[in-house]
Formats: C-alpha cells, sequence, structure tokens
C-alpha cells in the first residue's frame, strides 16, 4: 500500500480558495451594511421631514424623488396626505421651463409652477448699467402661493410643491401645463400661453377630480408677494410713482397709497397692478375676486443712499370653489407702464397711468397724448416737445391776449378807483357800489383777467401729470441730457442738499431764470390791474416776493424731476414772454385804451342780469345798514 504524501500545492490552493471567499464574504457584509443604513437614513430624513412639518399641520412634500417603494410611499400618504403622489414623479426637482416672445422671457419653476423670473427683452436698466436688462422677477423677489385645505384640516402651500411641466407649441404660441397630482387623474394646474409680440400671458387655475381631498367648502387663499426692483436712475423719482392700483366694483380704479403699511380692501376685484414707475406687473381675472386684501410698504428708507428695492407688495385674495373645483381664467402682464400699450389690451389698464382727475386727465387723454405721439412718430423726442410746447401756447394764445388786454384796462381804471377809495374810504359799501358803476360805465370785467388765467391752469397742471407718465421719454436723449424721463445731472456734489439732491440739473436752472424774467415783466401790470381793497395785503408786495419765490421752488422741486417736464416748462415760459412783447407792442395801447373807456362811459349802458343782482344785493345790504343806524 502506498503510503499518502504530504502535497504542499494543495494546501496553498485550499488557503487562496479560503481566503477569495473571505473576501467576498467581507464585501458582502459590507455592501448589504451600506445599503441598510442608506435606507435607514432615507426613512430617518423622512420621518424627521415630516416631524417638522406635522406641528404647523402642513403637508408640504419632503419625499426624495429617490423614494419609489409602493408600500413606503403609502405609509407617508397617510401623513402628507395624497399630495405626497407628485414627490414620486420626474418633476419633483427644481428645474424650470422658459416661455418667451419678441417682448419677454419668463421662466416657470416646477416648483411651486410659478413665475421666478420675468425679463423685458426690449427694454434696459437706467444707463449706469447698460446693457442690462430690466428684471421684474428674479432672485425670488416675488412668490405666488395657493393656500389649500385638506378634509382633515391639514395646510397645502403649493409653493412649496412640485408640479409636472408639459410644453407644447402650437404654431407660434407657446402652452406650458403645470400640474401638481395627486392621481394619475386628480390634480391643480396651472396653465400659461404666450403668444407673439404680447406682454399678456394667459394664466388659467382649474383644478380636477380634487373635491374628494380638498376642503372645497370654502375659498382657498390666493397669496402673490413682490419686492419691485429699481430700475431708474432717480431712486426718489421712480418711488414717487410706484404704488398699487387696482379695478373694483365694475370698472372703478384706485390705488392702495405710498406711505408705509399702507392697506386697501377692495371687492369684486378684476385686476392688482403693482406699479413701478415705468413697468408693472399684472394679475387680471375675467371671473371678480369676492375681496381682496392689498398691502403695499415703503422700502427706500434713504433716497441719499443706492437701494435694490423700491416698494414691498402683497396680495391676498380668496378664490372660490364651483361645483367643488377651481375654474379661474386669469392673465400675467409683465411689461412697460405704457398708455397706448395698455390701451391695446382693451382691459382698462391704460387707467393706472396717472394722467390726473376730472378735466386733467381729458386734456392729457384727448389733447397731449395724440399729440405728442403724432409729433414723436417723425421727429427726436427733445424736438417733439419744443414743437408740442410752441403748438399748445399759440393755441393759448387768444386767452393770454384777452388776460394782458383786461390787465390793461385795469391799469387805466386804477388812478378813478383809487379815487373812489379815498371818497369812500369810510364808506365800504358805497365804495364797492361806486366802484362797479365804474366799471360797467367803462364797459370792463374785473374778472375778464382771471377767467383765462384760471382756463390755463388746467393745461398747466395737466403737463405735470403728463411729461412723467410719458413712456417714450424714457432713455431718450437730447442736448446734454441723456434721458428725458430722468434729471439732467451736469454737476455731481459732493455733499447732500436737502430738498435740492446731491447734483445740478440745468434744465431746471433755465426754467428759474425764464420764470423770473417773465414774472419781472409781469408783476408791475398785475399789480396794478388788482384795486387795493382795505384790509387786503397789498398785491404790489405780493408780486414782488413771487418773482424771486418762484424761481427758487422751481430750482428746488425740479431738480431731482425728470428733464422733459423742465424742458416744457422753460420752453413754455419763452414762448409766454415772446407772446407777452408782441401783444404790448402790436396790440395793446394804453392811449387808446383809455379813450375807448371815456367813450364809453359816455354811452347808455343796459345791466347784465348778474350786474342788476349784484347792485339789487349791495342796495338791500346798504338800506339795512341804513335801517340799523337809525335804530
Amino acid at each position: 500500500m502506498e503510503e499518502k504524501k504530504f502535497d504542499f500545492n494543495t494546501i496553498i490552493g485550499f488557503g487562496l480558495i479560503f481566503i477569495i471567499i473571505m473576501w467576498m464574504m467581507y464585501n458582502g457584509q459590507k455592501t448589504s451594511q451600506n445599503e441598510q443604513l442608506e435606507k435607514a437614513r432615507i426613512t430617518q430624513d423622512s420621518i424627521q421631514k415630516v416631524k417638522e412639518i406635522a406641528p404647523k399641520k402642513s403637508a408640504i412634500i419632503a419625499l426624495d424623488s429617490t423614494v419609489t417603494d409602493s408600500a413606503k410611499i403609502k405609509q407617508l400618504q397617510g401623513t402628507l396626505g395624497s399630495f405626497a403622489y407628485s414627490s414620486t414623479l420626474p418633476s419633483a426637482k427644481d428645474n424650470f421651463t422658459i416661455l418667451e416672445n419678441e417682448f419677454v422671457s419668463l421662466k416657470i419653476a416646477n416648483k411651486g409652477g410659478y413665475v421666478v423670473e420675468a425679463i423685458l427683452k426690449k427694454f434696459e436698466k437706467f444707463k449706469k448699467n447698460s446693457g442690462q436688462l430690466v428684471e421684474l422677477i428674479k432672485d425670488n423677489n416675488a412668490s405666488f402661493n395657493l393656500q389649500l385645505q385638506t378634509k382633515d384640516n391639514r395646510v397645502l402651500n403649493t409653493k412649496e410643491l412640485f408640479f409636472e411641466p408639459t410644453l407644447t407649441k402650437l404654431g407660434k404660441s407657446q402652452i406650458l401645463s403645470m400640474k401638481l397630482k395627486t392621481g394619475a387623474n386628480q390634480f391643480l394646474e396651472y396653465k400659461y400661453v404666450l403668444v407673439p409680440n404680447k406682454y399678456l400671458v394667459d394664466f388659467d387655475v382649474r383644478s380636477q377630480g380634487l373635491n374628494t381631498v380638498l376642503n372645497t367648502s370654502k375659498p382657498i387663499d390666493l397669496q402673490w408677494n413682490m419686492k419691485s426692483f429699481r430700475n431708474e436712475r432717480s431712486v426718489a423719482y421712480e418711488n414717487r410713482y410706484a404704488e398699487i392700483y387696482f379695478e373694483h366694483d365694475e370698472g372703478k380704479i384706485d390705488y392702495v397709497g405710498q406711505g408705509n403699511n399702507e392697506e386697501e380692501n377692495p371687492e369684486k376685484a378684476t385686476f392688482i397692478a403693482y406699479k413701478q414707475h415705468f413697468f408693472t406687473s399684472i394679475l387680471l381675472t375675467k371671473t371678480p375676486f369676492e375681496n381682496a386684501k392689498l398691502h403695499s410698504n415703503n422700502l427706500v428708507i434713504d433716497e441719499k443712499k443706492d437701494t435694490i428695492f423700491t416698494k414691498q407688495y402683497k396680495a391676498n385674495v380668496p378664490l372660490a370653489f364651483t361645483n367643488g373645483e377651481l375654474d379661474y381664467k386669469m392673465n400675467w402682464y409683465f411689461g412697460p407702464t405704457d398708455y397706448k400699450t395698455l390701451e391695446n389690451y382693451d382691459r382698462n389698464l391704460e387707467k393706472i397711468v396717472p394722467l390726473g382727475w376730472g378735466i386733467f386727465g381729458w386734456i392729457n387723454k384727448f389733447i397731449f397724448i395724440p399729440l405728442f405721439g403724432f409729433l414723436s412718430s417723425f421727429m427726436g423726442l427733445g424736438i417733439a416737445i419744443i414743437v408740442f410746447t410752441i403748438l399748445i401756447k399759440i393755441a393759448m394764445s387768444p386767452i393770454t391776449f384777452k388776460s394782458f388786454l383786461s390787465q390793461a384796462k385795469m391799469k387805466v381804471l386804477r388812478p378813478e378807483i383809487t379815487e373812489i377809495g379815498e371818497k369812500f374810504k369810510k364808506d365800504p359799501m358805497k365804495k364797492q357800489q361806486e366802484t362797479m358803476k365804474l366799471y360797467n360805465k367803462a364797459g370792463v370785467n374785473p374778472m375778464a383777467g382771471c377767467i383765462p388765467a384760471l382756463i390755463q391752469i388746467p393745461f398747466m397742471y395737466a403737463s405735470f401729470q403728463f411729461f412723467p407718465s410719458a413712456f417714450e421719454l424714457r432713455q431718450k436723449g437730447f442736448l446734454w441730457a441723456d434721458d428725458l424721463s430722468s434729471f439732467d445731472q451736469i454737476f455731481k456734489l459732493p455733499f447732500h442738499i436737502p430738498l435740492y439732491g446731491d447734483h445740478v440739473s440745468l434744465f431746471p436752472i433755465l426754467a428759474a431764470i425764464a420764470i423770473f424774467f417773465y414774472m419781472k415783466m409781469t408783476s408791475g401790470d398785475q399789480a396794478m390791474a388788482q384795486p387795493q381793497q382795505d384790509g387786503m395785503p397789498d398785491m404790489a408786495k405780493i408780486m414782488k416776493v413771487m418773482i424771486y419765490v418762484s424761481p427758487v421752488m422751481m430750482l428746488i422741486f425740479f431738480n431731482s424731476y425728470g428733464s422733459g417736464l423742465s424742458l416744457y416748462n422753460f420752453i413754455s415760459n419763452l414762448i409766454t414772454i415772446g407772446i407777452m412783447l408782441v401783444i404790448k407792442k402790436y396790440f395793446i395801447n394804453s392811449e387808446k385804451i383809455h379813450a375807448q373807456i371815456q367813450e364809453n362811459k359816455s354811452k347808455p349802458k343796459t345791466e347784465s342780469k348778474f350786474q342788476k343782482k349784484m347792485r339789487e344785493m349791495m342796495e338791500q345790504a346798504e338800506a339795512q345798514k341804513q335801517l340799523k343806524n337809525k335804530k
């Protein structure tokens, strides 16, 4: 029998096999432990997030999109609600969809389903940042949220939930459907439709099959918040025209106010506009909001300092369910606050442009806007302002002529009026009667000089509303002014002067000089034209003070205003001075006026109804006075 010998090679082979098996077992165990730890971590994170949310009774989606185990989803749905379904979709990531046409570029986020970036492609920010487009929404300055309530009294904030995007194109139109799903056929949908060459975006909000999930017995809250970016050169000037406008009660337009913590609660609101100076974000609805809570807060604490935001806007409105579902046809507008652009949409939006109330608004709407629009269509904006001013002043020249003629007549009568005053110094009533008789005999109406001036006031006030609102002037230069919608700085001051600012604008200086010479030339005639009444201040002294006060006020208040308005005032006063010189030289002769007055005195006069009534009232007052003295 052969003796078995020790095989060294066999032992080495078994040893290697043992080592390989142990290595495989070790790595297999390590992988299994890592997988268990990872699963435990995911579960723990999800549970921790649920714990953080639960005290607030909120069903905000906290599930990671990698959790796909149906058993775990069903288990967590009991805590988070049916909207946990949407967190398992591929859209449950911070992705975005871009809608854009020739005018706007909109970025809509999956999370929240709302516009997180709105850029106007045709407009740049103030010249300091030339090349940077106007951004109405960016870097989380705005949010849009529907606050839903489930049947078991939990709260859902849509801005925290993930929507599933579906983008389709129909010709040049783009349609984006954003769905927040609770199941395959149960969802809340935001639908955006952007067509070419428009700033207005269709925005529908509707639900399907959510009446089994949500409490539909009361409306849900729509919350729209925004901090408005600064887009213009002058912070103070831009902020002066930034506020919330709204339409309510079947066509009425109103605004919230510009102070701190201003609020309004309109009923039947059909649009809410977050207006800046030259740009606006508007939410419109075809189904009026039953009521709305609007809030505006001023963010410009110190106008001397640079700033990013001007106003904080907030709106809270209810969306009512119809047959257990939401169905609202709405629109977004992100664009310029331009009267003609807004008017083209035929939604009453042009009324957010502040043109003034009553007759001032009519002058702007039916005279200034059409005339200036026509002129600016074929000439530069600076030249258009000059031609516009010349045409307005020529149209007003007959009224100006009547005003100067009345002043000349009153100046001629001044000596006789003074004589009557001295003669009846102790009898004011008799003095008034004799003065009225003199006016009647001379054929002079003491109100004739006031009425033309009153007629011109609405046109002057209308110009103060028109030029700051004229979008056409934005970033259009003329001479040394690089932007007619902002101040025309020629020198930067190393310090800040209260009310005046930290710069020197030239057009207000020129306008102030023109006002000074105009008042210097007319103050004497105006003072002479006004009869001195007992107990009344001396008009000559008042006019002398106004000669210096008016130019100073022009310098102070217009230094930070748009240079287009200052240019208009400068040209307007120059033209008025010219017209006045022409009228005085060629149309008004004091000697002829005096001769005409004397001739009128010799002619028999018939009293007008007004003059007769005034005479009778004075005679009755005089009779009562005499009767009282006898007693």
